[in-house]
């Protein structure tokens, strides 16, 4: 019994080994990947070697990275199919375009502007990541994707009525359904379906780096954590967590609303980039394009969806020369990488590339099967 007792416990320690190293891993893949290519960046910016359309992705390229890793929170860890995440960067993207214009008015430090623009975005995403959840999250599979469809086109053309502005004396109006009277374009914070006019922009490239850098935090603490081996563990046996008393839907609701809070983080951050940001970008194209993020770069990879977002947001720029046939080069190589990615015949033999790449590792495990095997021998002896 003490021997059964003395395996059961070493055995929990090596996996529990494995997990921090696993976790030490991905984290210093995830971070060294962002940290370098912010470099790169940034020197070839310098330098001259990049030209001034690429330089204008460096936001957007931020961004898109912080929502494949958000949503990879809910479609890899969770396990669940969202189509509405464009919804809540919409969400926080006009309320933290709203927060700057009245902020800004009274603090002139920009980096504390977006700051707080960001922090209001992703509590406003939160809340509407909390009132959907709630009622949705009992829904699975193709039918909790149509809800979330659903909720991302109702974002879209909420903010397609909504109008906010400030009037003669400097007092902040809203309107419903129709735009606000007497008052003049500079002043107008968001005009309906126009959307967000008139803004500042006031993000940087190392706002963007720092919002990756947080989001990938938050994402692989949570993956990490008790709770987050509770929701990967309803993910792969949902009667299996029930059965022991684990709360599907609080724990889903956990991964909803923190993913939603970190899209909002995201929405504001791409909305302080432009001066005009309209609610059509939005749209199911965008919550389409960030799930192929996360498709391309692996389901439940982080550092996998930094490098297909990042590519993927590059394409189209690359592709310019194209002219007219730009976004049909850019699907024929999105469709080529795919196939590639998931073809089995092309993963085995890039394994066997792999393998032959590390001979010694593998000679080292050769070596050790022998004395498994007489180990083995002697324990059933």
């Amino acid at each position: 019994m003490a021997d059964r007792i003395l395996k059961s416990i070493s055995t929990r320690g090596l996996k529990n080994a494995v997990r921090g190293s696993e976790y030490k891993k991905e984290a210093l893949i995830s971070y060294g990947l962002l940290i370098a290519g912010y470099i790169v960046l940034q020197l070839g910016a310098v330098s001259g070697l990049i030209g001034r359309n690429l330089q204008g992705q460096f936001v957007p390229i931020c961004v898109y990275i912080s929502l494949a890793i958000s949503l990879n929170l809910v479609v890899g860890i969770s396990g669940e199919l969202s189509l509405g995440h464009a919804g809540f960067m919409a969400v926080g993207c006009f309320s933290g375009v709203l927060v700057a214009r009245v902020v800004g008015l009274h603090l002139g430090f920009e980096p504390a502007v977006v700051l707080i623009a960001m922090f209001f975005g992703a509590v406003m995403a939160a809340l509407a990541g909390f009132v959907i959840g709630i009622p949705i999250l009992g829904l699975r599979g193709d039918y909790l994707a149509i809800v979330t469809l659903a909720f991302g086109e109702i974002i879209v053309n909420l903010m397609n009525v909504i109008y906010f502005g400030f009037d003669g004396n400097g007092h902040l109006k809203f309107a419903f359904n129709h735009p606000i009277e007497g008052i003049e374009d500079n002043d107008r914070i968001i005009a309906g379906a126009i959307g967000a006019t008139g803004t500042k922009t006031m993000a940087t490239f190392t706002m963007g780096l720092l919002l990756c850098l947080f989001t990938v935090f938050v994402v692989l603490n949570l993956k990490n954590s008790k709770q987050g081996r509770a929701i990967m563990s309803i993910r792969d046996n949902r009667i299996a967590g029930e059965s022991i008393g684990l709360s599907v839907r609080k724990y889903k609701l956990m991964a909803f609303v923190t993913s939603a809070a970190l899209a909002g983080m995201a929405g504001a951050l791409y909305g302080l980039n432009f001066s005009t940001v309209a609610p059509l970008k939005f749209n199911f194209n965008t919550s389409v394009l960030i799930l192929v993020f996360v498709v391309l770069g692996g389901v439940g990879n982080i550092w996998g969806g930094i490098i297909a977002a990042a590519i993927l947001t590059v394409l189209p720029e690359a592709f310019r020369q194209f002219a007219d046939y730009r976004m049909l080069t850019y699907a024929v190589v999105l469709i080529l990488v795919m196939i590639a990615t998931y073809n089995p015949t092309i993963k085995s033999r890039v394994s066997a590339i792999w393998a032959k790449l590390k001979p010694v590792k593998n000679k080292d495990k050769d070596k050790d099967k022998p004395k498994k095997a007489k180990k083995a021998g002697k324990e059933g002896a």
